[in-house]
């Protein structure tokens, strides 16, 4: 098969290599139908991720349909269509059990292009199956749930909820790249009274009033936290939910909050930031962070298949899964192509009948 290989830091290459197989029991192969990139997969080629090892496929965001099961697969068979979480769960351990599958003992968390074989190929082994994929509603395309697999629970759970966003909140958004904007369509989901995207791209301030924002602010042109605390009576804001991951926005994110308000960081931090103690120690400012769980998958696909969340408009550029080299240039130079993400789409899965697909002969 073929698939997008990371040869090490600044390296990637379309390659021919071997389809996977059943390892454990527990797994499943699918042939990936759809698949897109993420801002982690271009940490990992930047060599901030030194423990993805040259060689490893990358991506963790797909639909696909099972080919093949282990002997102890229940939740699904042959030929569903599935959703495949980013993260996986061995559903055994204390963590698991907590429902907090990001932290997995078993073998699971994110895994996916980072540990083991990722899904920017033609087919992919899923571990723990039961546990790590989910049937995608007939009524639905692949592109309706594909962002559910990373983006969409991402900004929910560690930005949304850990933020505890409530209605009528004041909500700062520091960064309005993919994961700012999913931040703003699911914080609308608790009716805020309020929410202020701040970047310093005027195309991406732009994208957060279509998604919902209510003000914008450039904080390469203007004073970020005077701008705030002028739109919220001198107070800050309730929640401060950071989107970036650089030490400059998490600190900013920490300056824009009122007293007893929430600081959720979202971001990949690749570097220190500083933690200003000696201003926030008497505001009681709670300070969250965390790694996605997709313990809300379930709930997102409700809201999409009932209509109340529509993740398509993240999709920006298309692509056949042949052309994911090109499709990883386009993705990379955002602030010129003003790609949100991309999808990556199988160019034969109108008419590619995978042989394992076939109904058993009939002794």
């Amino acid at each position: 098969m073929k698939a997008l290989v990371y040869h090490g830091p600044g390296q990637r290459s379309w390659d021919s290599v071997d389809d996977p197989t059943i390892v454990d029991q527990t797994d499943i192969v699918v042939r990936v139908e759809t698949s897109t990139i993420c801002g982690s997969d271009l940490h990992i080629l930047k060599g901030d991720v030194p423990e993805t090892a040259a060689g490893t496929v990358l991506g963790h965001e797909a639909v696909g349909v099972v080919v093949e099961i282990g002997s102890s697969v229940g939740s699904v068979v042959v030929g569903d269509r599935v959703l495949l979480s980013c993260i996986s769960s061995c559903g055994r351990c204390r963590y698991c059990k907590q429902a907090r599958y990001g932290q997995c003992l078993g073998g699971g968390g994110w895994i996916f292009g980072h540990l083991i074989d990722g899904l920017q190929a033609e087919y992919a082994r899923v571990p723990f199956a039961d546990n790590s994929v989910f049937k995608v509603p007939e009524q639905l395309s692949d592109e309706q749930v594909l962002f559910l697999a990373d983006i969409l629970p991402t900004a929910y759970e560690v930005g949304v909820l850990n933020g505890r966003v409530a209605p009528g909140d004041v909500v700062a958004i520091v960064g309005a790249g993919p994961v700012g904007l999913a931040a703003i369509l699911t914080a609308q989901l608790y009716t805020p009274g309020k929410i202020i995207a701040i970047d310093l791209a005027d195309s991406r301030l732009q994208r957060a009033l279509d998604f919902g924002a209510h003000s914008t602010i450039n904080n390469g042109r203007e004073d970020a936290l005077a701008q705030v605390l002028e739109l919220t009576d001198g107070n800050g804001a309730d929640a401060a939910l950071e989107a970036v991951g650089l030490p400059a926005t998490f600190e900013l994110a920490c300056e824009l909050i009122r007293p007893g308000g929430r600081v959720a960081n979202i971001g990949v931090h690749g570097h220190s930031a500083t933690l200003h103690l000696e201003r926030l120690w008497t505001r009681d400012v709670t300070i969250t962070t965390g790694l996605v769980d997709t313990s809300t998958i379930p709930q997102l696909l409700k809201l999409v298949a009932d209509g109340r969340l529509d993740p398509t408009v993240f999709a920006t550029h298309h692509f056949a899964l042949d052309d994911t080299m090109a499709a990883y240039d386009v993705f990379a130079d955002a602030d010129h192509t003003d790609a949100l993400k991309v999808v990556l789409s199988g160019s034969d899965v109108a008419v590619h009948v995978d042989p394992r697909l076939a109904a058993p002969a009939v002794a």
